[in-house]
């Protein structure tokens, strides 16, 4: 069920799953290290929050990004300064990892060194 928050449409469980599958759609969590290696969806890449500032620039504003956190608070601020920043196509994960019963995968599996390697290709 999409509704919307401050701006920034919400998705549920159901919608992520969906997403995880598009190639099209930019997954970001942006969680601490920490709370990423103890569990999180496969194949979707870390940008902690704190280095969000220095790569937004670097990041494709034509492309969809859904953000996760732990429970959606963290998410809907990133989402919120990328719509300040110039991206019309953010989404945060409503409820986040707390809501999150798909697949998890543990340790670190994709820490971003590059923003290029936020998007596949």
């Amino acid at each position: 069920m999409r509704t919307e928050e401050e701006g920034i449409p919400q998705w549920d469980v159901e919608e992520m799953e969906k997403a995880v599958k598009d190639e099209e759609t930019v997954i970001v969590d942006i969680r601490e290290p920490d709370e990423y290696e103890e569990g999180h969806i496969p194949g979707v890449p870390l940008l902690p929050m704190s280095e969000v500032p220095e790569r937004i620039e670097e990041m494709d504003k034509e492309k969809t990004h859904v953000f996760i956190c732990r429970s959606g608070r963290r998410s809907q601020n990133v989402a919120k300064f990328a719509r300040e920043n110039g991206f019309e196509r953010v989404v945060n994960f409503s409820g986040g990892m707390l809501t999150w019963d798909g697949e998890l995968k543990t340790g670190e599996e994709k820490r971003i060194k590059e923003t290029k390697e936020l998007y596949r290709t």
